[in-house]
């Protein structure tokens, strides 16, 4: 008499968090340190409409909210929670999950690094460069970006694995 078989979870994709979230961690790295070395002095690159590349330092958490009281290095705290939640998660076993979980990983990431380096106030204390501009929305970078994106793609995966 042979034994009952039950199906497997899928497992998890890491291989596509990890590389998904060390290619948005490359090109926000990349376009921050263009955006330092380009935009500095008060350069504004017009684009295209109201799109524009300005610098900003954001010292606060999203949307510069908060700057100057100090909450920079208990949002680069939550990141890493976020992280470590989000590429273990359920939603990591489906591929659509996989690549959420690492654009949510990889923008998270690149602004803990500007928070860990890029500041004189010692680690953790630096600032998230900002170069974004579209003059009718917050100034955000390509790891925001990254994660507004891959949080809109982790709703659509969790609803995909409900139904």
């Amino acid at each position: 008499m042979s034994e009952p078989t039950t199906p497997e979870a899928p497992h998890r994709r890491l291989g596509i968090v990890a590389a998904v979230a060390a290619t948005v961690l490359v090109l926000d790295q990349l376009s921050k340190w263009w955006a330092v070395n380009a935009l500095d002095n008060g350069h504004i690159v017009d684009v295209i409409g109201s799109l524009r590349f300005n610098l900003f330092f954001n010292t606060g958490v999203a949307f510069s909210l908060g700057s100057g009281n100090g909450l920079g290095p208990w949002i680069s705290v939550l990141a890493i929670g976020v992280v470590v939640a989000v590429s273990f998660g359920a939603t990591s076993r489906v591929p659509l999950g996989a690549v959420a979980s690492g654009l949510i990983s990889g923008g998270a990431l690149g602004n803990l690094l500007d928070r860990a380096f890029r500041g004189d106030a010692g680690f953790l204390h630096g600032a998230v460069i900002d170069f974004i501009d579209l003059q009718w929305w917050p100034v955000f970078n390509v790891a925001d970006a990254s994660i507004v994106v891959g949080a809109i793609l982790l709703v659509i995966a969790s609803f995909r694995m409900a139904s």
